[in-house]
């Protein structure tokens, strides 16, 4: 019987929990992927790399939500649970609150170890496959990110300039930079427009001079008419990994040889994006992030479980409710605010890694001190 009243009362946690999780994360999501729009409108790439890149930000936004989502659920369910009377149904059948955390805690030890396969294995790749779509795309829209009376520099080593645009999607008053340094040149048109043979994009220019400038020597043409040739351009997106990107293992391995540490034998010449002494810190952060923060689960967990310490018939019943559920958010926050204190000496941040851990014992222990002899 008190497997059957265990495994109802997890049901129960576990559906709100995932109908929560899953609502809240897609309407987080619908507002990122707004947001990416500019991944067309102002980088001109295609809708399929669009989609791609708002959906491989899926997992992110789950793992990031997991923690507050997981403790709300599991503090709704047990309040419910009380002002229905139903927790009752637990002592009488004599489930010994001690045996109910016991139980829980084996299941926030679960819930932690798949929130720690998503930040350390899923959502590094995910973040990378995402960033891989637009590092290996073109721009295909390049009518859709120019806009009039604006310089338009998505592009590398490109400046475009127009001073207007009419219905037709006709340039006025061009002006366009190619190049850099001492290296460039400059073209300027009376009018222009964009057009398409095949896979080859150009924009078509009216009545301008085009001045080269090559190592000091200058020289130039006029023109009633050319094209401008938009192949072959590379656009300002970051080509490399970005730190959270980084799988975790080549992290670890990172840190460990620019720290010189003796731990395991990691071949010295290894190598891996962002490996830098002066980004260690980052580095470092990004480790507890994915390693450190996933062991708050239990001790959020634990905290929701302290409604069972007081009945709904006590007259402070609400306002302990709200003080749970401070201090839940407040545990959320620390999680937050440890990741800035974090620097690159390992041994230093140890105390940090050790705060969820002492937590859990700490509230561990006040649960079995006040129940192991009560009997329900």
């Amino acid at each position: 019987m008190k497997k059957i009243l265990f495994r109802k009362l997890l049901s129960d946690c576990l559906v709100f929990f995932l109908i929560t999780l899953f609502s809240t994360g897609i309407i987080i999501w619908i507002f990122q992927a707004v947001n990416f729009l500019d991944i067309i409108v102002e980088g001109g790439r295609d809708y399929l790399v669009y989609l791609n890149f708002s959906l491989l930000n899926f997992p992110k936004i789950i793992s990031k939500i997991i923690p507050f989502v997981l403790f709300f659920s599991f503090l709704y369910v047990i309040a419910k649970y009380e002002l229905k009377n139903e927790l009752i149904i637990f002592w009488n059948f004599g489930v010994n609150k001690i045996e109910l955390i016991n139980f829980f805690i084996k299941f926030s030890f679960f819930i932690m170890l798949v929130q720690i396969l998503l930040t350390v294995s899923i959502v590094p790749k995910t973040q990378d496959l995402a960033r891989s779509f637009l590092r290996t795309s073109t721009i295909n829209y390049f009518e859709g990110f120019v806009k009039p009376r604006v310089f338009n520099d998505v592009v590398k080593n490109l400046t475009i300039y127009s001073g207007s645009k009419n219905k037709n999607g006709v340039l006025k008053e061009i002006y366009i930079k190619k190049g850099s340094d001492n290296n460039f040149q400059i073209t300027y048109a009376k009018s222009g427009s964009f057009k398409q043979v095949g896979k080859n994009q150009f924009l078509e220019l009216s009545s301008g001079e085009t001045i080269s400038i090559n190592d000091g020597k200058i020289t130039s043409f006029k023109f009633s008419k050319t094209d401008f040739n938009l192949n072959n351009f590379d656009d300002n997106t970051t080509k490399y990994k970005k730190t959270q990107e980084v799988s975790t293992i080549d992290l670890a391995k990172c840190y460990h040889n620019l720290l010189n540490l003796k731990f395991f034998n990691i071949d010295k010449n290894f190598k891996v994006e962002n490996c830098r002494t002066d980004n260690i810190d980052n580095i470092l952060k990004e480790l507890y992030k994915r390693i450190i923060i996933p062991l708050y689960i239990p001790v959020l967990i634990l905290i929701s479980l302290l409604l069972i310490f007081r009945s709904k018939e006590n007259t402070n019943y609400t306002k302990f409710r709200i003080l749970i559920f401070l201090m839940g958010l407040l545990t959320i926050i620390t999680s937050e605010m440890t990741i800035r204190l974090i620097n690159e000496n390992f041994f230093e941040n140890i105390k940090y890694f050790l705060i969820p851990i002492i937590f859990s014992i700490t509230l561990y222990l006040i649960f079995f001190f006040k129940f192991r002899i009560m009997k329900f």
